[in-house]
């Protein structure tokens, strides 16, 4: 029984919308691995992140079609993270970088002022001893 038109347009924007999700996740995914690394490590952290891909890809598209996986699906999905990593990966990419250090700069300045006075507290402490 062959789908109706609004329903195969539907499936084609929520798999475009999975590549350009898994585009996003991929460069996460780069800023949180890094460049350097052992390769047979890195080749393991690939695999896993290739895996929890599919998995968060195969929820999305059961929540939102019903996980209906024809050929053209695979295709929208492929282009579509064409299209990101050609396009905007790199402005996407430091955007992210900006926001993920900042966010580490924020937290680390914020524990070493918070924790500040405990420090005083406790070199004090063993400054008698």
């Amino acid at each position: 029984m062959p789908l109706e038109l609004e329903v195969q347009f539907e499936i084609v924007f929520y798999a475009l919308a999975a590549g350009f999700i898994l585009g996003i996740f991929f460069d996460i995914y780069r800023i949180l691995r890094g460049k350097k690394g052992h390769k047979i490590i890195v080749m393991i952290q690939d695999i896993l992140f290739w895996i929890l891909s599919a998995l968060a890809i195969f929820t999305f598209l059961l929540y939102t079609n019903f996980a209906f996986l024809g050929p053209y699906v695979y295709l929208c999905m492929g282009v579509s993270l064409l299209i990101y990593i050609k396009l905007f990966s790199k402005a996407i990419y430091k955007l992210e970088n900006i926001i993920f250090f900042g966010t580490k700069t924020i937290v680390r300045r914020s524990y070493k002022n918070a924790s500040y006075p405990l420090r005083i507290i406790w070199s004090k402490i063993n400054n008698k001893n």
